[in-house]
């Protein structure tokens, strides 16, 4: 029954941010967090573009809060809107705006739209990026086209944390065309980064004086007893 109750749960999470995201376009909207509070669900809605969310006078908000209220059946519905700092760097915004220039300006242009985006990434920090926008561009038959620059994993653990993804479709009049995107953002951590630190070299008497000064004395007296004895051997065997 416990099981059930979290399955429940996350499928009602899911069902939320998919509606924000079909009802929030245009607008720059990245993803959507949900949280539990003592007060109530508090719904966090990350955009590059927050005032449009808003609305005059907070109109749009009001209606996005009333409409999750009703459909979900949240009893205290908090939103709150975070800007994205850089949003040539979040992948979601970036195959928004291809989407957006295609619709509006047609597939004949996608590889103008395709390399100025990809340039627009790059010069904002990014360590790769790729682009692959598949469809019937140009042609009557359908193809996959690929932009890519910089580095970017393709396998392992960062390929599939690290890596940000986004995939979305835009309906031509031709049909529809699926955008695919991936960003390796500059604050990565890979595996095969090492830093190599300068190695200082130690006399031996400055580590002989070191260990002296951090010895306790009976240990000081004990050693300077076991050195007096073997110099006294060493003499012995000389004569």
């Amino acid at each position: 029954m416990i099981e059930r109750k979290f399955v429940a749960q996350k499928i009602k999470e899911f069902q939320i941010q998919e509606y924000v995201t079909q009802s929030l376009e245009n607008v720059g909207h990245s993803h959507t967090k949900m949280v539990k509070t003592p007060l109530g669900e508090k719904i966090i809605i990350f955009a590059s573009r927050p005032g449009l969310i808003v609305g005059r006078k907070g109109q749009n908000i009001k209606q996005l809060t009333k409409t999750l209220k009703k459909r979900f059946n949240l009893e205290n519905p908090q939103i709150e809107i975070s800007e994205v700092e850089n949003p040539n760097l979040d992948a979601n915004i970036v195959a928004e705006k291809i989407v957006d220039a295609l619709e509006k300006f047609g597939s004949e242009k996608f590889k103008a739209i395709g390399h100025k985006i990809m340039t627009e990434v790059m010069r904002s920090g990014a360590l790769g990026i790729e682009i692959v926008v598949s469809g019937k561009v140009p042609s009557a038959r359908a193809k996959s086209w690929r932009f890519y620059s910089g580095y970017l994993k393709k396998c392992g653990d960062i390929a599939i944390v690290g890596v940000r993804k986004s995939n979305t479709q835009a309906q031509l009049k031709t049909g529809i065309i699926g955008v695919k995107v991936s960003i390796m953002p500059p604050d990565i951590k890979l595996p095969d980064d090492i830093k190599l630190t300068e190695q200082r070299e130690v006399s031996v008497e400055k580590i002989k004086e070191k260990t002296d000064e951090e010895m306790p004395k009976e240990e000081i007296k004990k050693d300077k007893a076991k050195r007096r004895s073997r110099m006294r051997v060493r003499e012995m065997s000389e004569r």
